[in-house]
């Protein structure tokens, strides 16, 4: 099955299968020195980010409930400058897990991304590009393992204390490729938002600045990316 199209496609899986191998990115080898100006014009805007290594795919498709393909591991500057200018590299896809966290009452939790983040200001699920602890003993990409690490670091949850439904939702847009668990809790969404506030007021560089709960269509904001509001059109409906 194709994951690229003119619109926003949501595609449902059940398995994940993605090796990580060396593959040698040819946008980045070929534009090492304007990559490395835009970082450092990057990090005078936002001192905390930091170029460390991170996993990108190559090679993607969907078979029978499994998500197949190849990723490769290359410098966050790279990661950067390629989805700052608007994807010049065609071949090549932003694969992260984010968690879907929805409260007992049905309303969804999104976190603002703190000032100091790459993505200062929107809003979306946890989540995060993959990096190295990432990988699996076995030489896979763990998005199992990653949204739960995800999770925990960017709202202090568990995810070992959240039901969590059973497969996947794919959500592609342009080159980002949002692997979607939803996870639910027992308590409400405002009481869920509150255990999440109270965690990053703790924080000294917390992810999050602020904590939205979503109930439906009303509280879409453009600050939103657009997977985030394709999934909550889905499962808000």
């Amino acid at each position: 099955m194709a994951l690229t199209g003119p619109n926003i496609q949501i595609i449902g899986f059940d398995r994940i299968e993605i090796a990580v191998e060396p593959w040698p990115w040819e946008f980045a080898i070929a534009h090492r020195d304007e990559i490395d100006r835009h970082f450092a014009g990057r990090r005078r805007e936002r001192p905390a980010l930091w170029n460390g290594r991170v996993l990108l795919l190559n090679r993607c498709t969907v078979d029978h409930g499994v998500l197949h393909g190849s990723s490769f591991e290359t410098d966050y500057a790279s990661f950067l400058a390629w989805r700052d200018w608007e994807f010049p590299d065609r071949g090549v896809f932003n694969i992260f897990a984010a968690a879907a966290l929805r409260g007992a009452d049905g309303a969804y939790i999104v976190g603002e991304m703190a000032p100091h983040t790459a993505s200062a200001g929107q809003l979306c699920f946890p989540c995060g590009t993959p990096d190295l602890d990432d990988i699996s003993a076995d030489g896979a990409l763990d998005l199992a393992g990653s949204v739960g690490r995800e999770l925990s670091e960017e709202t202090g949850l568990d995810i070992g204390t959240l039901m969590a439904e059973p497969g996947w939702s794919l959500v592609c847009d342009r080159r980002y490729l949002a692997a979607m668990k939803c996870l639910t809790a027992h308590q409400s969404a405002e009481e869920l938002r509150s255990r999440i506030m109270r965690h990053l007021s703790g924080e000294a560089h917390p992810e999050f600045s602020d904590i939205r709960v979503v109930r439906g269509p009303k509280d879409f904001d453009p600050a939103m990316p657009p997977f985030v509001v394709a999934y909550l059109e889905k499962v808000l409906r």
